[in-house]
């Protein structure tokens, strides 16, 4: 474990055994469908690689680099820093890491609908229900955190702990600095 994690949350094994289980329910609720898979950068990244591995359906693969963070804090404003994809009649599954306050994923749900998006289903590794700001509902959760800072398998802090193979709670005095 690093030196910088309090906990671990969720194994690495964990993990696995979720991106298993939401790409098997993603292919059976889409069976006949050629969704568009649509990742958030770059949190997502790890996540998305995983469950696409996992999805036995035919489908494509998009990625959209959104911002709304600062360290730790929600700036409250959603910035999308690439074009948007085509979505016009297509089933898209928005992907994310974690939804925490449902500002990012409910803005660009908007967005994708505004441009013509048949529907658009939101998957998420994780759900931090004591942090929504906005009413936001996804179809797929891997699972619950509590409202701790949490960080590994592509959450970060300030660019930091993506790459830990597992997700953990961040030690406050890394973040409260």
């Amino acid at each position: 474990m690093h030196n910088d994690i309090k906990k671990i949350l969720v194994s690495e094994d964990r993990i696995l055994e979720i991106v298993k289980r939401l790409g098997e329910l993603i292919s059976k609720d889409f069976e006949g469908k050629r969704p568009m898979f649509i990742g958030l950068l770059k949190g997502c990244n790890p996540f998305m690689s995983d469950l696409l591995k996992n999805v036995s359906i035919d489908c494509t693969l998009e990625y959209m680099i959104v911002s709304s963070y600062k360290g730790t804090d929600s700036t409250g404003t959603v910035t999308i820093k690439n074009d948007i994809p085509e979505v016009m009649d297509r089933d898209v599954i928005l992907v994310d890491d974690i939804l925490d306050t449902g500002r990012t994923l409910n803005a660009v749900k908007k967005i994708l609908l505004e441009h013509g998006a048949k529907s658009v289903t939101i998957c998420v590794l994780l759900d931090k229900p004591e942090g929504r700001k906005v009413e936001i509902k996804p179809a797929y959760v891997g699972g619950l955190v509590p409202n701790e800072f949490v960080v590994g398998y592509g959450l970060d802090y300030n660019e930091s702990y993506r790459n830990l193979p597992y997700i953990g709670v961040l030690k406050e005095k890394v973040y409260s600095k």
